[in-house]
Formats: structure tokens, sequence, C-alpha cells
């Protein structure tokens, strides 16, 4: 073995023979996170109704501490307490919004259709002159599900709805149980994770998760504020102009907003497509301001006052994570993908040196039992 090194380090250039271990531990890595994202696409059921609630327990853990520490609420019935107060509100806020969606749901999609076929025609008869042959096909479809007739997408996706039912259900039972838990006995599980580690990285390492769950809950607490801002902004601007479709509007920036300057973005396309069909282009375009002026100021003076230091990650590094957890894992990957990114974010800084939260201190012994 000795003499085969000796060989190679006199035959082959030092250079290839670093390149070729770096190249070696980046397949190595490469094929390691390729496992994981395998591993992590079969339970996708199950964690993500746990990074839900992780997400929903760092946003109420204020709450909880307040009705346990100042209130003097035994620990079980604050954590219950809070997850009851928080998921009431968001229970009852979906009813409102499934019933106001429903009832302008037909006319949505008629005013998209008549949308689409004004913007078809002009493409068309317009100056550009465009081919477009598909367009006859999307309006049929459009028209199709507007009807909701028994052959329409909606008819006929109507036994998919019984397994999407009972994977919500399922989903929305492990949430519930898991934030009780996170939030009862969420020091202790953790401790528990912290055991598999060796001893002495395991205080760098709470340490470290300290500042990360800091991040987590700022960002959390603060994209319910950012997305109620948005909502309301582009939902009274739509009110001023005399639009229809008030509530759904809304409804659709704020769900929209929590996926970062993408969502946003899109729903109030939905908004400037609405006013083009009932009043024409230049409302639509008056609408189009208000959507980029709610934005601007979101972007700009909202969103840096409210995140803080506490999230401070560069917007190329949000569309870039956007972007990947989007392509990787659908959906959830855009909406979770930010999150992550600001907690990894405090938690590498505090481990290279570059304590985020310096306030914060060190934990002791006994503060960590407790």
């Amino acid at each position: 073995m000795k003499s085969l090194m000796s060989r190679l380090q006199r035959d082959v250039p030092y250079p290839v023979i670093v390149a070729a271990a770096w190249s070696l531990c980046l397949i190595l890595i490469a094929g390691g996170v390729m496992v994981a994202g395998r591993v992590i696409g079969k339970i996708t059921m199950v964690l993500i109704p746990l990074a839900i609630a992780l997400l929903i327990c760092a946003m109420l853990e204020p709450l909880n501490r307040t009705l346990r520490d100042k209130a003097h609420f035994p620990k079980g019935i604050a954590a219950l307490a809070t997850e009851s107060v928080f998921f009431s509100i968001v229970i009852a806020a979906f009813v409102l919004a499934i019933q106001r969606l429903t009832s302008g749901f037909r006319d949505l999609l008629s005013g998209a259709t008549q949308g689409i076929n004004q913007i078809s025609d002009w493409l068309q008869n317009g100056p550009l002159h465009l081919t477009l042959p598909h367009n006859s096909q999307l309006s049929e479809r459009l028209n199709s599900l507007a009807s909701g007739g028994t052959s329409s997408p909606l008819f006929s996706g109507a036994m998919k709805v019984g397994t999407t039912t009972a994977d919500f259900g399922a989903g929305f039972l492990i949430c519930l149980i898991a934030t009780f838990f996170f939030l009862l006995q969420g020091k202790q599980i953790w401790r528990f994770l912290l055991n598999f580690l060796p001893a002495h990285s395991r205080p760098a390492t709470h340490e470290a998760a300290r500042r990360g769950w800091v991040s987590l809950g700022s960002y959390a607490r603060a994209q319910l504020a950012v997305a109620g801002i948005n909502a309301i902004g582009i939902g009274v601007g739509a009110w001023a102009l005399g639009l229809p479709l008030i509530i759904p509007i809304t409804v659709i920036v704020y769900l929209m907003s929590f996926i970062p300057i993408v969502g946003a973005w899109l729903s109030g396309f939905v908004a400037v497509l609405i006013a083009f069909v009932d009043k024409g282009f230049w409302m639509a375009a008056a609408m189009l301001v208000v959507v980029i002026v709610v934005h601007l100021i979101e972007a700009n003076v909202l969103h840096p006052f409210l995140m803080g230091h506490a999230v401070s990650v560069h917007p190329l590094g949000v569309i870039v994570a956007v972007a990947a957890g989007t392509y990787l894992f659908g959906l959830p990957g855009a909406l979770f993908a930010v999150p992550v990114v600001a907690t990894l974010n405090s938690f590498i800084r505090y481990l290279v040196g570059q304590d985020p939260f310096p306030e914060l201190g060190t934990q002791t012994t006994t503060d960590r039992a407790s």
C-alpha cells in the first residue's frame, strides 16, 4: 500500500490527486443527499405534519410561556390552552374562507376564462399576430370546470377527494398531537435527541440550536404579519377600485404570501386578471400599480422591520432556497425553504463564532434541565 501511494505521488501530479479526492468526497455527499431525499420523500406524510407542528410551536412559545410563568397555569393546561386558541382561530378562518371561495368560485373561473380569451384574442389579432392553437381547448376546459357538470374535472376527480381528505385528516391529527407535546415537553424531547451526539459537542450544538429556534419563531410570527399586510393592502386596493370577489382575492393573497417572494406576486396577478376582465385594461393597470406598491412597501419597509436581524437571509439566498425546495419537494418545499435556511443560518453562524444573538448568553446545566 505504501509503495502504491509513493508511486502515485511520483507519477501523478499532486493537483490531480487533490481533485480526485475532492471528487470522491463530492460523489459520496451527493449520494448521501440523494438517499436522504428518497427517504424523506417516502415519509412526507409524517414529516410534513411534524414540521408544521414545530413551526407552530416556535410561533406560539411566547404565549405558552406567558400562560405558564405569568398566569401560573400548569404546563399541560398551558400547552392545551395555547393550542386550542390557535387551532380554533385557524379552523374558524378556514371555514369562512371556504364558504367565501365556494360562493365566488364559479364567478372567479368564469372571469378567468373571459380574461384568457381576451388576452389570447389580443395576441392573435393585435400587433403581435401570434398563433395560439391550444386556446380553444383551454377555454373549453375552463368553461367545463366553471359549469360544474358531471363531465367536468370536478366530477371526475371526486374519487380522489376521499383519499385526499383521509390523508389530510391523518396529517392534521399528527400535527395536533405533535404540537401539544412540543409545547409541553419540547425541552425534554430536545435533550433526548441531544444525547445522540458526542458529549463534547453537545454544549455548542445546544447553544446553536437556541439561536436557530429564535430565528424560527421570529420568522413564523413575522410571516403571519407580512401575509396579513399583503392581503389587506391588495384587498383594500381591489375594493377601492370596485372589483368583484374581494374576499376570495384577499384569501388567495394571504395564503400565497406564505411562499416568499413568488407567492405574493402570483396571487397579485389574480387580482390584476379580475380587474382586466371586469373593468378593462386601464383598471387592470391601476390594480397592477396597487400590487407593486404594496409589495414594495412590504419588501423595503415592513419585511426588514418585522423580520429584523433574526431572519437575516440574503434575498438571493431566499430565491435559491425557494426554487430548490420547490424542485425537490413541491409546495411543502417552497413553504419550508426559508424557515429552514433562516434556522440553519443562525445555527451555523454561532458555530463559526459569529453569535447572532449574544444577548441570549449561555445556559448552565441547571438551565438546560428546567
